[in-house]
């Protein structure tokens, strides 16, 4: 390779370092060129899978600053995955690639600028994926939102049961009597013409005292 093309490269594969949210760094020995494409394919959504030349990769990582993550490693023949996406789901996918086709060996890698080892990325695989945790956290949200609005809703509902419930006994027992009945108007009449008749007993009373002393 020309001078000028191992430069391209190489700057080129330290852009990489730099703007992808991960890198892993694999072994290929063995796989066949359908099985790399299959590989590839796996991980198009989150990640490239490219082939690399081992001194240009150290320089690179150099270049990047993350040589440390690959310190050793850069032996036989490697493909590094450059993650775009989803750092957990390219790794589920290597995981699980690998378990198919055992040639396929994870070494390492980086995330976030900090060295990963082969046992860390499989830990990674086996996290929720972003998608799943934007889920459950919607889901979370979307709950107490129907919690909130029942909160605020509730006391409306109640009082309105409450309304109703008050108007149907009002229209049940009828309208509320305010005039008391003729009868007994009638009977607290006498009661009150009572002072009248005890003048009159007592006037027949006097006349007849007076008609009694003339007699005498």
């Amino acid at each position: 390779m020309a001078t000028a093309e191992k430069n391209a490269a190489i700057a080129e594969m330290t852009e990489k370092f730099r703007t992808s949210n991960a890198a892993v760094l694999t072994e290929y020995r063995g796989l066949s060129v359908a099985q790399l494409a299959e590989l590839r394919s796996t991980l198009r959504d989150n990640a490239t899978y490219s082939v690399v030349k081992n001194t240009l990769t150290e320089r690179a990582a150099k270049e990047a600053g993350v040589e440390s993550a690959f310190e050793g490693q850069l032996v036989g023949p490697n493909a590094i995955a450059f993650v775009e996406g989803d750092p957990v789901e390219a790794a589920k996918a290597l995981r699980n690639f690998a378990k198919d086709n055992p040639l396929l060996v994870i070494k390492g890698g980086i995330y976030e600028g900090s060295p990963l080892s082969a046992d860390e990325i499989d830990q990674l695989a086996k996290l929720e994926s972003r998608e799943v945790l934007l889920g459950k956290l919607a889901g979370a949200m979307k709950a107490q939102l129907t919690q909130a609005a029942y909160l605020f809703n509730a006391p409306l509902a109640q009082t309105a049961r409450v309304v109703d419930a008050l108007r149907a006994k009002v229209e049940e027992q009828g309208p509320v009597a305010t005039d008391a009945p003729a009868s007994e108007t009638a009977e607290e009449a006498p009661a009150e013409d009572a002072p009248a008749a005890d003048e009159a007993a007592s006037s027949e009373a006097t006349e007849t005292v007076a008609e009694g002393g003339d007699e005498s």
